[in-house]
Order: structure tokens, then sequence, then C-alpha cells
């Protein structure tokens, strides 16, 4: 790293499609964004979201709250 470098580089937000048990990327991007609290998550960390809302979670505790309200 040197001094031109940003301490945190600049994360784009992907756009994709989610299909059961995968996604596909329709814009390319580094982070995507929780559709109940707006956090943003890793594509990397990525492992729950809803098909038919086609929205992303940021953990399976939200994935629970946002399938069963109560």
């Amino acid at each position: 790293m040197n001094y031109i470098d940003p301490l945190f580089p600049a994360q784009r937000e992907a756009q994709l499609r989610y299909l059961d048990g995968e996604y596909q990327v329709l814009k390319v991007g580094d982070v995507v964004r929780c559709g109940v609290s707006g956090s943003l998550i890793r594509l990397d960390d990525l492992k729950y979201w809803n098909v038919d809302k086609q929205i992303a979670y940021a953990s399976a505790k939200l994935a629970f709250e946002d399938m069963y309200p109560a």
C-alpha cells in the first residue's frame, strides 16, 4: 500500500437476480444491500436471499424475521 491508495477502497454495489441456490450477476460489484437492515453485504459473505422478494439478507435471523414477522 502506498500513500495514493485509499485506506478503504470504494465498494461498488452489485445488482443481482436471486435464483434457487445461486444468483446471477446483472451489474458487477463488490457488495449488495440487505433488504431489511440496509447494511452492505460482501458478495463473498452473501448466504441468504429471498427469490420471491428478490432481496438479500445480512443474516439468517433477519431472513427468518422477514419471512415470519411476530
